[in-house]
């Protein structure tokens, strides 16, 4: 079986496929136009796929029906078209579990230094701008006892949670389609409809998976009803926030402040004027950015091109239900 893989991984995941066997193609180059991302697809069995600048969908799929799986090199899968690949009975895999501290620890990273505007002061001593001292100035806020919602409470918001009563003795309130049982056991944790998340966080993460139908959920009328000391945090995926809205919602002085490692569209324009605000912080997209993570990625993606090849099914499976259509 020959797989393509768009861009460099820890060789640990391209060693377990060559061991397994299997014909591996990395091009030499990993800017990859749309159209040579696309040549190179229809001319494997399975890809293994860094990134989410290209899309799977029906047109994808009409245009490579030789491609029989996908290996995602991370835990999101909105840019498939899962619908259109059960169809196509291609099962998708993804890489859950093993970033979750990692992406956790950005949240919890972002938080405190949305709090304590730390970005904005180590711009001004790189500026050589420390000034004199101003009692008042740029002054932060802390997080001893505040609330932390989480939309979205599964294995990254777990964790976010935990460290964030761990350490500050938080309060956690979440909004998810299902309770989230162990979670109310160990952490204390309460179920809230999202209504009363956004008007009762201090600090409000998200973790969700998105979907198309939640672009935007962040927008004017939603910051409007967060507190005025709230901090939003996004670790997930850009399209959550309205960032224009969030702008407008920051100055307005509606919310406190932001962190975001997800902005939209991705990268963020140098220009945009969430930069500019000492309130904010802002990563590239930096999640899952550490060495254990990132080669567990590469093995449990690895993983799942391996099982396919040998007939078996995937063991962490986006669509699972693609088996069930498939028997």
């Amino acid at each position: 079986m020959k797989v393509f893989v768009n861009r460099r991984i820890p060789e640990a995941g391209i060693n377990r496929l060559k061991e397994a066997g299997l014909e591996v193609f990395i091009p030499e180059h990993e800017n990859l136009s749309h159209e040579e991302w696309l040549i190179y697809c229809q001319n494997h069995d399975a890809i293994l796929s860094v990134g989410g600048e290209f899309k799977y969908d029906k047109d994808f799929f009409d245009q490579c029906p030789n491609i029989k799986t996908i290996a995602l090199y991370s835990v999101g899968f909105d840019h498939v078209d899962i619908k259109e690949a059960n169809r196509r009975h291609i099962p998708v895999g993804n890489t859950p579990d093993v970033l979750s501290k990692a992406t956790s620890d950005v949240a919890f990273l972002l938080m405190q230094s949305v709090a304590r505007r730390a970005s904005y002061n180590f711009q001004k001593v790189k500026e050589g701008n420390w000034g004199d001292f101003d009692p008042m100035h740029a002054l932060g806020q802390e997080l001893y006892g505040k609330t932390l919602g989480i939309l979205g409470l599964g294995r990254i918001g777990f964790e976010m949670a935990k460290k964030s009563r761990a350490a500050f003795d938080m309060n956690i309130i979440y909004h998810n389609r299902h309770p989230n049982e162990e979670a109310e056991k160990t952490l204390n944790a309460n179920y809230v409809s999202f209504e009363e998340l956004i008007e009762q966080s201090d600090i409000l993460s998200i973790h969700a998976n998105f979907t198309p139908e939640q672009k935007d959920l962040f927008n004017g009328p939603v910051f409007e009803k967060m507190k005025n000391n709230a901090i939003f945090i996004n670790t997930a995926r850009g399209g959550f926030q309205n960032e224009k809205d969030l702008y407008e919602a920051l100055i307005s002085k509606q919310i406190w402040g932001a962190g975001l490692d997800v902005t939209h569209p991705e990268p963020m324009s140098k220009e945009s004027p969430l930069l500019e605000l000492s309130n904010v912080c802002v990563l590239p997209h930096i999640g899952s950015a550490t060495m254990e993570a990132r080669t567990g990625m590469a093995k449990m993606a690895a993983e799942n091109i391996i099982a396919f090849s040998k007939g078996e099914k995937i063991p962490y499976c986006a669509n699972p239900e693609v088996y069930s259509e498939n028997s």
